[in-house]
C-alpha cells in the first residue's frame, strides 16, 4: 500500500516538473543550443523519481573516463534507463544512447535528443539502420560514449536473450572498446504487468572492458559471444 502511494506521487511529482520545469528550459536548451543544459535537466527529473519512490542505486566498477566506449547493458524492465542514465552521468555530456526510432513521435524530446547526439534505430530496416550505425561510430570516434541494450527488448525471465549485432558492428567501426554492465534488482523495483515502484536497492556493475584495437568486422559475432558472457558472469549465470 505505502509503495502504491508512492508510485502515484512520483508520476504526479515528475510529470509537473516535465511540465513546469523540463519543457520550459529544454526549449531554452533547444534555442540556445545548450547541450550540458539537456543532460541536467533530464538527470533531475531521474533523481526526482528515484528519491519520491524510494529506489536507491549502488554502482560497482568504474567508468571509463579517458576514453569513449560502448556500454552494453541487459534489459529486463521499464525502469532502467533512468536508472542508467543516473549511474552514466559522469560521462556527461559526451554520453549518448541509440533509442528506438518509434521514439521519435515524442514532441519536443526528439528536438532535444538530436540536439544530444543521440541515435534513432529503426529495428529490421537496412537501410535506416546501417546509416545509423555509421553515425554512431562517428560519434565513437569524435569521443562519446554510447549506451546500448544488446538484446534489443526487454526478458521476460531476467535471463539474457541473444544478442543483436548493430551496437557490436558500430564499436567495431569506432574502434571503441565494450564495456559489460549488470543491472540487477530492476524486476524487484517493478514487476512485470504492474506500474508500482517497490523501494528496493539496484546494482549497476560495470565489468572490465572489452577491447576492440585490431579487430575486423568478421569478428563482430565473436565480440557479441564474449561480451554476453562477460555480463552473464556479473549477473551470477556462470
Amino acid at each position: 500500500m505505502i509503495a502504491a502511494v508512492r508510485s502515484i506521487l512520483t508520476y504526479v511529482a515528475v510529470s509537473l516538473y516535465v511540465l513546469l520545469i523540463g519543457t520550459p528550459f529544454v526549449l531554452i536548451a533547444i534555442v540556445f543550443r545548450q547541450v550540458p543544459l539537456l543532460y541536467q535537466i533530464g538527470l533531475g527529473g531521474v533523481k526526482l523519481g528515484l528519491l519520491l519512490s524510494g529506489v536507491k542505486l549502488r554502482v560497482e566498477g568504474d567508468l571509463l573516463m579517458d576514453r569513449a566506449a560502448v556500454y552494453a547493458v541487459n534489459h529486463a524492465s521499464h525502469v532502467e534507463p533512468p536508472i542508467l542514465y543516473y549511474a552514466l552521468s559522469p560521462l556527461f555530456p559526451r554520453l549518448r544512447i541509440v533509442y528506438k526510432a518509434e521514439l521519435r513521435k515524442l514532441p519536443v524530446l526528439v528536438h532535444a535528443w538530436d540536439l544530444a547526439g543521440f541515435v534513432p534505430l529503426e529495428r529490421g530496416n537496412p537501410e535506416q539502420t546501417l546509416p545509423a550505425i555509421d553515425r554512431a561510430a562517428e560519434g565513437l570516434r569524435e569521443g562519446n560514449s554510447f549506451l546500448i541494450f544488446p538484446e534489443g527488448t526487454r526478458s521476460r525471465t531476467g535471463k539474457l536473450l541473444p544478442f543483436k549485432r548493430g551496437g557490436f558492428i558500430m564499436a567495431l567501426k569506432g574502434q571503441a572498446p565494450v564495456v559489460p554492465v549488470a543491472i540487477t534488482g530492476t524486476r524487484e523495483a517493478m514487476h512485470r504487468g504492474s506500474y508500482v515502484i517497490q523501494p528496493v536497492t539496484v546494482t549497476v556493475r560495470f565489468g572490465k572492458p572489452v577491447e576492440t584495437a585490431g579487430l575486423g568486422m568478421d569478428q563482430r559475432d565473436e565480440l557479441a559471444a564474449t561480451v554476453r558472457v562477460r555480463i552473464g558472469q556479473l549477473l551470477g549465470e556462470g
